[in-house]
This record gives C-alpha cells, structure tokens and sequence, in this order.
C-alpha cells in the first residue's frame, strides 16, 4: 500500500496446488468434492455478473447469513458496481461429511477501470442437501480485507477521469471526491506523462474503521491518515488495479487545497505503478508523490515542510536520506512527518537541478532495476551523472538553502 504516510507495498496472492484423492492401485482419483465446489461457485460467480438475484440465492444454504452478514444484502450492495469480471478459484477444500470449508481466490474487474483483476483471498463454508453443495458464508480470509460491498450498498459517480464508490455517504459527497480526482488526474499526467491508464478508482467507506477494514488492519494506525493508494508493485505492465481509499473522517478536517494535494498524491502512486518494484526505496516513492501532489500548487518549501525545516533551523540537517523505516505508521509522527518532507525536497532538487523529464527517467531508472541493491547509484550514474554521495550531499545543502 502507498499513501500519505504509507510504504508501498504488494497485494499478494497464494495458488495452493489440490492434491487428489488415492484411488484403487495407489494412482490419484478426482477430487470430486473440490470439483462440486467449484462448480457451485462458478454458478455463484455468473449470478453476480448477470445481476440475477434468484441464480444467486440458489447457490446459497437456507441458513446462510443467518449469525452473520445476509449473502443476499451484500448482492443487492453489488447492484451499483459495474462489474466487467467476477470469478472463484477453490485453492483448498476441508471437508467433514456434509459440511465443508473452501479457501478460494475472488478475481474481479470493473468495467473501463481495471486492466487487470483486484485478487481477494476469501473463506467459504458449505453444507451439502440433497446431494448437492450450498454456500452458507462467503467471508474474507483471515487477515484479509473486507470488499466494499460487505460494509453497505454501494453509491457510483462516475467522472471525467473517475469512479468513485462509496458506502453510507451521500451522492453530493461522492460527486466531490470525483471532481477532486477530475482535477488530479490531469494533473498528474502533466508532471509523469500520458504512459499510464489517466484514470482512478476512489474508494470512500463511511468511516475510518471502514477504511481500515478495506485495508484490512486496525484503525488506530489510519486515524490521521487521510487517504492510501492499493496496488500490485511491478514493472510487466499487467499490475492489477489500484484503489485510492479514503479517510472520510480525516479528509473532511482538510482545507480545499489540502483535500486536492492528498488526491493528486495518491493518484501519481497510481500513475507510476508500473515503474514502482521492490527496488524504489520509500523516499524515491512518496517523495515523487508529494511532488506530483504539490507541483503547481504556489506552496513554498517552508509551507510544505514545516517539520523538517524547524529541525534544520535548529542546526539539525539530516546526514541521510529518509529510510524506509522512517515511513511506519507506527512510528513517531514527527519522524514520519519529515521522512516524507525529505523524500520531497529531494525531488524538488532533482527536478530544480537537472529538470523534470529527468527527474521522471530517475524514477523509471530505479524502479526498473532487477533488486534493491545498486538500484538509486545506478539511476543516479546513468541518469544524473552523479554519485550517491554527492547528491546526499546535494541535498544536503539545498534543505539548508531552502528550509534554513
């Protein structure tokens, strides 16, 4: 996950291989138990794409929902999500007598939004009647996130560059978060270029605990966190889709330009997904972000960094660049708050120094690197004619030229 205040990270996903049942001379059988599970969730997957609410309550058990979540609400949350794609895979099958418990993998796409599908590890139970399998809950995996559909029916607008989905928030609401991105969109391109999709999904859950529940963590780390970017790192061009999530709570207490910055952040993590791999450190990530985010926006250094530079004043100026530790949610607030001021200013330099299309082949040079090791000298070699040391120290002096 990228975000304000948030590392990059990877959405992961698991293909666990089936090992079938021993049949007679010790040669593996069929595993006819996972095949009927996966056909009734294939039958289950289609009734969500054709919208068909009687197919779909057919795949479930006459009890399903009753001690939790009612299967048949969260269809009906469905009925505003333009789904282009919608599919289970059974990954593991725990099976006693008529009762049964599938891991499956949940891929879906929005339609004109994702090129690839957004994965979800999900837990399935099952009771069999009458010879045939029904579903009586469908749930997110342990330590996995919730949909947004499972916190509430979901409100669509739709924008000029956007889709915004939101849950228990009003449609006049949602209609300014899409302006918002209709506006960083543009933006965005006009800092990294036209080479990414140029449009985002904006996801807007009721309250910070929603949030949380999307990311699929405790809300106490997202509490002043005003919004984080989902996606798949990587550079092959097929990353799966990002979903820039909201802190409704935390984003209501922004003053205009402030709610415009935090957009335009999170959507040049979108814009530069594809050059984003396990090789860009942190403050290479973020601090790009902040740029794209306050590019244009008339807010001197000083006004953007106020952390960084009331350490400098003081004599303080950082020997290094922001570590990726210094990112952590958990972490002091101060020593987060500067990390990304310093990733910033960085890039401010770079794109002062040697210009702006340099400063995006940096990014691309970096991220495009095979490892984390070498990966910034390399980019700095090759690209700025510079050495790691010297641009530390670069740096260095333009945080106590602009900030001292």
């Amino acid at each position: 996950m990228a975000g304000r205040g948030r590392a990059s990270g990877v959405v992961a996903c698991c293909a666990l291989l089936l090992t079938g049942l021993v049949g007679c001379g010790g040669r593996p059988g069929p595993d006819t138990g996972t095949a009927a599970v996966q056909q009734v969730l294939d039958r289950r997957a289609a009734a969500v794409l054709d919208g068909n609410r009687t197919a779909f309550l057919a795949t479930e058990a006459q009890s399903a929902g009753a001690a939790g979540r009612p299967a048949a609400g969260e269809f009906d949350n469905l009925r505003a999500v333009p789904l282009a794609a919608w599919s289970y895979r059974v990954t593991a099958l725990h099976r006693t007598g008529d009762r049964a418990s599938a891991d499956a993998e949940l891929r879906y796409r929005i339609k004109g939004y994702d090129r690839a599908p957004v994965t979800a590890a999900r837990v399935l139970r099952l009771v069999r009647t009458g010879g045939r399998w029904y579903v009586s809950a469908d749930e997110p995996a342990k330590r996995a996130p919730e949909q947004l559909w499972e916190q509430g029916a979901v409100g669509t607008v739709r924008g000029a560059h956007s889709l915004v989905l939101g849950v228990g928030q009003p449609r006049a609401v949602l209609r300014t978060y899409a302006d918002l991105a209709d506006r960083s969109v543009p933006a965005v391109t006009g800092a990294w270029g036209t080479d990414w999709a140029g449009h985002v999904v904006v996801l807007v859950p009721r309250s910070v605990q929603g949030m949380a529940g999307l990311l699929g963590a405790s809300a106490s780390g997202y509490r002043g966190i005003a919004a984080v970017t989902t996606g798949e790192a990587g550079g092959t061009g097929k990353t799966p889709a990002d979903r820039i999530i909201v802190n409704p709570d935390a984003y209501r207490e922004l003053g205009d330009l402030g709610k415009q910055i935090v957009l335009r952040h999170e959507t040049a993590h979108v814009a530069t997904r594809a050059h984003t791999t396990a090789a860009t450190p942190l403050w290479l990530s973020e601090g790009y972000a902040d740029y794209a985010g306050y590019r244009g926006s008339g807010r001197t250094a000083r006004e953007a960094a106020p952390e960084l530079g009331r350490r400098i004043a003081l004599g303080h100026v950082p020997a290094t660049l922001p570590k990726d530790a210094d990112f952590a949610f958990s972490g002091d607030a101060d020593t987060l708050a500067r990390a990304y001021e310093g990733g910033w200013m960085a890039c401010r330099m770079i794109a002062d120094r040697w210009g702006e299309a340099r400063l995006n082949a940096f990014y691309r040079a970096v991220g495009d690197h095979r490892q984390r090791a070498g990966a910034v000298d390399a980019a700095l070699g090759r690209v700025l004619g510079t050495t790691p040391e010297k641009f530390t120290e670069e740096w260095r002096a333009y945080l106590r030229t602009r900030l001292g």
